[in-house]
């Protein structure tokens, strides 16, 4: 069974009183809810829990980490960062979601500043699938239309991405690299951009969809960490004679 562990900062549900309507259990409950219809074990961290939740016994049996964060990327330990991105190189899943892209741990892995223009003004987003044989869009249509968003604009400043999965369309007339995936080390990581927090974004069953194939498509393969540095030959060298 794939273990998934939704980290969510979880300051502005604590702040917002529409956030904390829109969920009651945090953005990390929501998520977990939808995730354990799929028969996959979940645990959820926040960022106030010991060590963020994150400690080694709970990096070490998850398989898929799903993070969100908005407000307080510069409080999360450097440790713990640099813990996760260990954790992604030996092969941990790692799905970033909307205001993640700023984390800490997602600019490590990407080396640039992930930055992009950003509006808050109820704009629609359509969601365009760009890669429709992807196993993260399986069962998605052509677009996911949702009324209401955050515009996320162009240019996002990340590296290309190895494959581009969906990119939206602003009603303000923006567009988005909304489903980017990456390998770093034996892990992958998939960016997906909606989720703003006063945005009922992730009850949305497509959106939810979009979540629950991305774990499955992220979970480590079954292999070993590769053996690095010095190296005994596998087979005897013989010799070689001198001129």
């Amino acid at each position: 069974m794939v273990h998934v562990t939704v980290w969510n900062e979880n300051r502005h549900e604590n702040k917002n009183p529409v956030v904390r309507e829109i969920y009651p259990k945090g953005i990390h409950g929501a998520i977990a809810s939808f995730l354990k219809e799929e028969q996959v074990e979940v645990t959820t961290a926040t960022l106030d829990d010991p060590e963020h939740g994150l400690t080694d016994d709970v990096l070490s049996k998850t398989d898929v980490l799903i993070w969100w964060g908005h407000l307080a990327h510069d409080e999360v330990a450097d440790e713990v960062v640099e813990k996760v991105k260990k954790r992604v190189l030996e092969g941990m899943g790692l799905i970033v979601l909307h205001s993640g892209h700023f984390s800490k741990i997602f600019k490590t892995l990407m080396g640039t500043s992930c930055d992009l223009k950003w509006r808050e003004a109820d704009d629609k987003e359509r969601l365009w699938v760009v890669d429709p044989s992807h196993p993260i869009v399986d069962g998605i249509g052509e677009y996911i239309e949702l009324e209401r968003e955050e515009m996320y604009g162009e240019h996002f400043d990340i590296p290309a991405p190895d494959q581009l999965i969906l990119m939206s369309w602003f009603e303000g007339g923006e567009v988005f690299r909304s489903g980017c995936t990456y390998q770093r080390g034996n892990g992958k990581i998939f960016y997906f951009r909606p989720g703003h927090e006063t945005y009922p974004t992730y009850h949305n069953k497509e959106i939810q969809h979009v979540i629950k194939n991305a774990v499955q498509w992220a979970k480590p393969v079954n292999r070993s960490y590769p053996v690095y540095g010095n190296a005994k030959p596998l087979e005897e060298i013989s010799p070689k004679n001198e001129a």
